[in-house]
Parts: structure tokens; C-alpha cells; sequence
């Protein structure tokens, strides 16, 4: 009851990366540069297993941006000419590369990570993946025309390729595979729409629990300041989630602690295991265990027991490695507590 887990990510060690940076610069390069992504992987599979928590993950410490990461290996993107554009609804403006042509794997993306991580425990591991629609918010198009058809085809283009990924990393040993996708939050009836179909594309055929996490955002000044216009109440879920509860996707991560998003939102997933944000990542105040196990209870209202993961609101990238390390003692801290409250 109450297993934990984290959205994604965790900082990268100073040594890895720029530190408190969502899209941080590399400190090394080439085969010095590899060795320090597998060392920063081996580090936080050490730290989330002597926090206590259930579902393992990489932390994407081989990965520049969550999106990015993937589309690195992805042929067809122009990474040498990036453009400055609005994503999210021009929430912020980002450097994106350029779809210029039909999309194809270059081969195995994240192997390596994968694999490593899996050999390094023997917890459940989850691996994170972006989904299609926040892929086509996060990328230039050049090559798939205009408007919303484009957007739609292109999304479907990538919806194939993520899931190739999928199903290598499911024969990787990978136990539970999440699609990102905070672009839901953003495109309303878009996600209701095709943004889920192109999400049950993407996970065409796994036979290993699949997930998606849809957040309001790392804890960014862009975002924090989007947050603040939203008003008293955060309803963009209710859009979404009636569609992905007749999905096929297994599991939904969803922010929840210091949110303004009305709980009984989380009924809308009946049938799904829900994971539920009880760690604020928009915030350096440590968590205590009586406040994760208050923020489980409130959500045990909607959602059965049996169904409640307690999982981060968003990645942790953006923190110190400090403040992420006893944010994941926090959780699994409150999770044990709210075992005994709740058994």
C-alpha cells in the first residue's frame, strides 16, 4: 500500500552538469563525459534506495532536457540551427531544434542508462519517456506542414519512434515505462483528443505497466508565474482525465501538495493507479512526514488504497542535490507513516 516513486528526474552533480539549470551544459565530453552520467546514475539508484523508495529510477542523469534527451538520437532534427520559439502556449521561449524531414530512430536511445540501471537494482524500475504532444511543443516544424493536421501527423510520427524505444526498454527490464506529457495541461481538448490516442500509439504492444505524468511544470520562475494566473482553482485535469481513464495507459501522475487542483479531480481516474504529488518541487522547504501523510489522505477520498502511489509533483532537476535527497527521505518517510494511519 502507498508504494513510492519519483516523477523523473534529479539534479545532476556538479561535476556532470551546470547545477540548478533545466537545460544545463555538459562538464565533460566523450568517453570522460559517459563515465560521469553512468557515476551520477549509480549515485541516485543509491539514494532513492537508502530513502526507502519502492519504484526506482535513472534520475535522466544522461539526459540534457527531458525532451531532448530522446530526440537527440532522432533522425530528421536539425540540432545545428535551433530557433527561438514560444512553447507551452509561449508560457516561455526556448531554443528548439528543427523538424526537417521524415522521422527515423538512428538506433537505441537510451540503452545505456537503461541497462545500467537495471543491473544496479533489484527494486522496480521505472523509465521516463516524453510524450508525443509535448514532443511537438518542444520542437520547430519544418517538414510536416501547418496547423493542426501537421501537428497531429507529426505527433503520430513521433508516437511510433517513442514507442520502438518503449518496447527495447521493456526487454531491457524495465518494469513500468511513463510518458511526460505537461503539454495535456496546456492544449485542453487537443490532449482529449488526439494527444491521448497519439499516447496509446506510443504505447502500442508493452506488456509492462505504462504511465503518464502530466504536471504543471518544474519549479521555474516561467512556470511559477503561469501558476499565479490560473486562479483558485486548477481544473485543466478534468479536461483530460475522463479520456485517459478509457485509455489503455495503466497510471497517472498528477500534482496534487501546494496545487491549486481540486481533488476530486483524481475521481476521474477510476480504474487507474493514481500517483499522486505529494512533494512540492516548486519549493526548497523539506516536507515533513506528517504533511506527505495528510496530502495521501486527502487523497485516499477519491482514490482507493490500493490504487495510491505517492510520487513527486514534477522532476527534481532544477534543485540541489540536498534539498532532492531529503525531499525522497520525505516521501518515503510520509508513505510509511500513512501506512500506519491508514491499514
Amino acid at each position: 500500500m502507498f508504494s513510492t516513486a519519483i516523477a523523473g528526474s534529479l539534479p545532476k552533480p556538479e561535476w556532470l552538469a551546470e547545477t540548478n539549470k533545466l537545460w544545463p551544459k555538459w562538464q565533460a565530453q566523450g568517453d570522460a563525459l559517459r563515465q560521469a552520467k553512468a557515476d551520477a546514475t549509480l549515485l541516485w539508484i543509491k539514494a532513492q534506495e537508502d530513502a526507502g523508495l519502492d519504484v526506482i529510477g535513472d534520475g535522466e542523469q544522461s539526459r540534457q532536457h527531458f525532451v531532448h534527451g530522446f530526440l537527440e538520437q532522432v533522425e530528421g532534427i536539425d540540432f545545428e540551427n535551433k530557433v527561438t520559439m514560444g512553447i507551452r502556449n509561449n508560457r516561455y521561449d526556448a531554443q528548439v531544434p528543427q523538424v526537417i524531414a521524415p522521422l527515423r530512430l538512428k538506433g537505441r536511445v537510451h540503452a545505456f542508462e537503461a541497462q545500467l540501471a537495471r543491473a544496479h537494482t533489484q527494486k522496480k524500475l521505472k523509465f521516463t519517456l516524453p510524450g508525443p504532444m509535448t514532443i511537438v511543443d518542444t520542437v520547430a516544424d519544418r517538414f510536416y506542414g501547418e496547423g493542426e493536421e501537421g501537428r497531429i501527423k507529426m505527433a503520430f510520427a513521433f508516437a511510433e519512434l517513442l514507442n520502438q524505444e518503449a518496447l527495447a526498454l521493456q526487454a531491457d527490464g524495465v518494469d513500468i515505462i511513463q510518458f511526460d506529457e505537461p503539454a495535456f495541461n496546456v492544449y485542453l481538448d487537443q490532449a482529449a483528443d488526439w494527444g491521448v490516442k497519439a499516447l496509446e500509439r506510443a504505447a502500442q504492444g508493452l506488456t509492462c505497466t505504462t504511465a503518464v505524468h502530466i504536471c504543471y511544470g518544474y519549479g521555474i520562475e516561467a512556470n511559477n508565474n503561469w501558476k499565479k494566473t490560473l486562479g483558485d482553482e486548477w481544473r485543466q485535469y478534468e479536461k483530460v482525465f475522463p479520456a485517459l481513464a478509457k485509455s489503455s495507459i495503466e497510471q497517472v501522475s498528477l500534482e496534487c501538495y501546494h496545487s491549486h487542483v481540486p481533488p476530486e479531480m483524481m475521481a476521474l481516474l477510476e480504474g487507474k493507479d493514481v500517483m499522486v504529488g505529494v512533494i512540492d518541487v516548486a519549493s526548497d522547504v523539506i516536507e515533513t512526514p506528517e504533511e506527505v501523510a495528510d496530502t495521501i489522505g486527502r487523497a485516499l477520498q477519491f482514490v482507493p488504497k490500493h490504487r495510491l502511489i505517492a510520487c513527486t509533483n514534477c522532476g527534481l532537476a532544477p534543485m540541489s542535490r540536498d534539498v532532492a535527497t531529503k525531499k525522497l527521505q520525505a516521501l518515503a518517510a510520509g508513505a510509511a507513516l500513512a501506512r500506519k494511519r491508514y491499514a
